[in-house]
């Protein structure tokens, strides 16, 4: 009875030793995506800032044209 508990007993520690390797290389590979995620997240926030930054550019040179031919038909 007592050998056949020892056995059992180390079957569940070697389940849970090979569970333990798997968890941790699962973290490992989900660590890694997130690094990976958060570099992508950070390039599309620079991205979308430099295209905010370009359309108000668009949008204040437009304004200008509209203030300019505004002011030319008002004195003509």
């Amino acid at each position: 009875m007592l050998e056949a508990s020892l056995n059992q007993l180390e079957q569940l520690v070697a389940d849970l030793m090979h569970k333990n390797t798997q968890l941790t290389e699962q973290h490992a590979q989900l660590s890694q995506a997130l690094a990976q995620a958060r570099e992508e997240n950070d390039s599309l926030q620079l991205s979308l800032m430099e295209q905010e930054e370009k359309q108000g550019a668009a949008a204040a040179r437009i304004q200008a044209i509209v203030d300019r031919a505004s002011a030319g038909a008002v004195s003509a």
